[in-house]
């Protein structure tokens, strides 16, 4: 396999809606670069990208890919991402390692959900983008209505480099306004036949052409003064305002394709390689320590984690960027996450489930490789003096949540062992065992994300779990004050044990300052503030513990216990077993035995009065409130 320099490196995410295309137009990439002499389809399920049996039986990409082809001596590597937004972390941990979002457009559908996710997710990456309208030859394919539409999401950055002649079945030609050409297909695709504009598309092309002069001219003080001075640009001068105009995010082109037919393909790559960012141009990926780092092929190896995968018959994979100097196979590196020491014994490219070794692959290159011994997704493997941490792929908060049960009790330990093994290969899996709930939970991106996780249990693991809506994690308060008292006796033959407590709790709210007096019908209790602890619970709310005692009652080393004891009831409440919260606690009298009395004692007592007082105060339940976030 050749190695090739990093001014000779593209990186590419495809992504867009699920059913775009991404899929068809990697493949056809592929075979255009020679990577593969055939073309798979996606119904037949013998694409290079949906390799993996779940995606052959979806019928989409679940999973991201990594691929690689070449144009014109530059090797193109290809993230083809899942349309579906529950499945956004093959998107985001794409976006995060390329350079060039290539946003694929279904010209029958429009802009959907999944092109304004990913669009989303490019924004927040700050990652250059392009537009490819696809399947141009489609019955209901509109161009125009696309491109309206695609303006109005992501505003007029979005900048027409081609448009079809004839979108519909009998669409085989592009008028290309950087080139000035009409690109004309044959029924297979493949090499066009380059023509004149025809006269019938003479106007509009110069229109055109004219705006994406303008276009390339804004993003350059030197290109501006050309264009004021000769009223046009070359075409190496477009190139070098375009190049500009979509590193700073300011210029979005447009670019036809009917992937399927191969129409559109050869010019879209050959785009990429003249005027796409390099690795180099791009921002550097950040360090923990803010130290600056340059992607040099000169610099000491580091390489970023940003996938890890499984295979049967060949285990763990890890997909990588190098981020600095060269990767060669046997090269001894450090996780700067657990400080040991990985070899990497073998060193590939990848080509979905194909993999070639590689004598090395250098800065902002994309390869793989396998059997590390720890090294996960997010981390970084760099050499041992280098203070080299990358900053991990932040992820969007999960939205779905089930509980997971096995079948068999018998297979409880797998199901945990598998979880955690699938939350290294998609992070977007959040795993939980909520003590709370005594429920095991997972958290997804939506119900879609979820049951490609069932998938896997049933074919893959063959374990059979069950699926359960989670416990409402409710909370418990009281609504007024109330008095008990409790005495916790036991003697069985030696030292026995006695403690008792008198206390009255209620209600608390921010600012409320400890009562001196409460009424109980025609009974006055006083109070004697102390003390006073507040304390913030780990499940929201607080406890406010008042120490009333007077006269040596209760002995101040025993009042830790009384309060302990109350921590505990509040953490499993006497009406659910919820959380309690939001509670202020007197402790004004009790008793004590010279010799029975001790911790455990009290601690009981402490616990036991609790639950008295609370089941008299008003109780009540509250239910659980949730922010939404809708875009």
């Amino acid at each position: 396999m050749k190695v090739y320099k990093t001014e000779q490196i593209r990186n590419i995410s495809l992504t867009g809606n699920a059913g775009s295309g991404k899929t068809t137009l990697a493949e056809a990439m592929l075979f255009e670069g020679g990577v593969i002499n055939r073309r798979g389809e996606v119904t037949a399920k013998n694409t290079v990208s949906d390799h993996n049996y779940i995606e052959q039986e979806y019928g989409n990409s679940v999973l991201s890919t990594l691929l690689y082809t070449e144009s014109n001596g530059t090797k193109i590597n290809v993230l083809d991402t899942p349309g579906m937004d529950d499945l956004c972390g093959g998107v985001v941990s794409s976006l995060n390692v390329t350079d060039l979002a290539l946003m694929v457009v279904n010209t029958t559908n429009g802009v959907e959900s999944g092109t304004v996710a990913a669009g989303r997710y490019a924004e927040t990456v700050n990652i250059p983008m392009m537009f490819v309208f696809n399947q141009l030859d489609h019955d209901n394919s509109n161009f125009d209505a696309t491109l309206e539409q695609c303006k109005a999401t992501f505003g007029n950055k979005v900048t027409i480099v081609q448009y079809p002649v004839d979108a519909g079945p009998e669409f085989s030609a592009i008028i290309d306004v950087l080139k000035m050409k009409m690109y004309k297909y044959g029924p297979n695709g493949g090499k066009p036949e380059v023509l004149e504009i025809p006269d019938s598309e003479k106007d509009r092309a110069e229109e055109l052409h004219n705006e994406l002069v303008e276009m390339a001219a804004e993003n350059e003080e030197s290109l501006m003064e050309l264009y004021f001075d000769k009223g046009s640009l070359s075409e190496d001068e477009m190139r070098k305002g375009m190049k500009m105009g979509m590193l700073q995010r300011d210029l979005y082109p447009v670019f036809c394709t009917c992937a399927k037919k191969n129409i559109g393909v050869g010019r879209l790559m050959e785009f990429i390689v003249n005027i796409a960012p390099t690795p180099v141009e791009r921002p550097m990926r950040p360090v923990a320590s803010g130290r600056e780092m340059k992607m040099e092929e000169s610099a000491d190896p580091s390489l970023f984690v940003f996938k890890t995968a499984v295979e049967s018959h060949v285990g763990e994979i890890t997909y990588f960027k190098v981020m600095s100097g060269k990767i060669k196979e046997g090269l001894d590196l450090i996780n700067t996450k657990t400080g040991n020491k990985e070899r990497l014994s073998q060193v590939f490219v990848s080509a979905g489930k194909n993999r070639d070794k590689v004598e090395e692959l250098v800065a902002g290159d994309l390869g793989c490789t396998v059997k590390l011994k720890e090294t996960k997704f997010n981390q970084t493997l760099t050499t041992k003096d280098a203070d080299t941490q990358y900053e991990p792929i932040k992820f969007p908060a999960s939205k779905h949540t089930v509980a997971v049960k096995a079948v068999n009790e018998s297979d409880d330990e797998k199901v945990g062992e598998i979880l955690n093994k699938i939350k290294f290969e998609d992070p977007t899996y959040v795993i939980e065992y909520s003590k709370e709930l005594k429920q095991l939970l997972v958290h997804g991106q939506g119900e879609y994300h979820l049951n490609v996780l069932k998938w896997y249990f049933d074919n893959v693991h063959k374990i059979d779990v069950n699926y359960i809506q989670p416990k409402i994690p409710y909370r418990e308060t009281i609504t007024k004050f109330a008095q008990a008292d409790y005495r916790h006796k036991k003697q069985s033959g030696g030292a026995g044990q006695f403690g008792e407590v008198h206390m009255i709790i209620e209600p608390y709210t921010e600012g409320t300052e400890p009562k001196t007096i409460f009424k109980f019908g025609d009974k006055e209790q006083k109070i004697t503030v102390r003390d006073v602890q507040e304390h913030a619970l780990p499940w929201g709310g607080k406890l406010v513990f008042v120490n009333s005692i007077v006269g040596g009652s209760i002995d101040a080393r025993f009042l830790p216990a009384i309060l302990k004891g109350i921590m505990e009831k509040m953490e499993e409440g006497p009406l659910t077993g919820s959380y309690a919260r939001d509670i202020v606690v007197y402790v004004y009298d009790g008793k004590m035995h010279p010799v029975d009395s001790n911790e455990i004692s009290f601690k009981l007592a402490g616990r036991n009065a609790f639950s008295k007082a609370f089941k008299n105060a008003g109780a009540k339940i509250l239910e659980p409130i949730y922010n939404l976030e809708v875009w």
